[in-house]
C-alpha cells in the first residue's frame, strides 16, 4: 500500500496532460493554416510542446497563447505555400462571406473561390497573417495583441486595414457586388 497519495504521477506529468489534451487541437490548426505536408505539421505541432515540456511549470502552465507563440516561432523560417492560401481562402469564404456552399453540390463556387485566392495573393504578408489568425485561428483582436506582443489598438488598426483592401481586391476580383 502506497503512502504517497492515490495519484502516483508528479503533477508536472499532470500538468502537461491537461496542456497538450487542451490546447493540442488549436495548435495544430494552427500550423495547418500554414504548412500544407502533413507530416511537417505533425513535426512542428510536437516541436512546440516539446519547448512546453523543457518549460513547464506545474504551477503556471504555458496558455493557448504561449503556444501559439512558440508555433510561430518555429514556423518563423519557412515562407507560406499554397496550401496556407488555400486555407486563408476557405476562413475567408466562410467568415468574412458567409458560406458560399453550392446547395445542389455542396461544393464551394470554383469561380469565387479562385478570385478569393487572388485577392489573399495580392496583400502583403502581414495583412495575410492577420487574416489568417482573424478567420482561420479565431483570435480576438485582444489575442492577435498579446501574441504580437502589440497594443490592441495597432492591431486593430492592422486588421482594419487588411480588412479594407481585401475587400477592395474582393470587389475588384467581383466576389463582392456589393457591401
Amino acid at each position: 500500500m502506497s503512502t504517497r497519495g492515490e495519484n502516483p504521477r508528479p503533477p508536472r506529468d499532470d500538468a502537461f496532460r491537461q496542456l497538450f489534451d487542451q490546447n493540442w487541437a488549436a495548435v495544430r490548426r494552427h500550423v495547418e493554416g500554414v504548412v500544407i505536408d502533413d507530416a511537417q505539421v505533425s513535426e512542428i505541432v510536437s516541436e512546440v510542446f516539446l519547448h512546453a515540456w523543457a518549460r513547464l511549470d506545474a504551477r503556471t502552465p504555458p496558455g493557448r497563447i504561449w503556444l501559439l507563440r512558440t508555433a510561430d516561432a518555429v514556423l518563423g523560417a519557412r515562407a507560406e505555400d499554397a496550401g496556407a492560401l488555400r486555407a486563408a481562402a476557405d476562413a475567408v469564404e466562410h467568415g468574412l462571406l458567409g458560406d458560399g456552399v453550392d446547395p445542389e453540390s455542396g461544393q464551394s463556387d470554383p469561380i469565387r473561390r479562385a478570385g478569393v485566392m487572388r485577392a489573399l495573393a495580392g496583400l502583403g504578408a502581414k495583412e495575410r497573417r492577420i487574416i489568417m489568425l482573424t478567420y482561420w485561428d479565431e483570435l480576438s483582436v485582444g489575442e492577435i495583441a498579446e501574441l504580437w506582443r502589440r497594443p490592441q489598438g495597432s492591431v486593430r488598426r492592422t486588421l482594419g486595414r487588411a480588412q479594407d483592401r481585401l475587400r477592395a481586391a474582393l470587389r475588384s476580383e467581383g466576389v463582392i457586388v456589393d457591401d
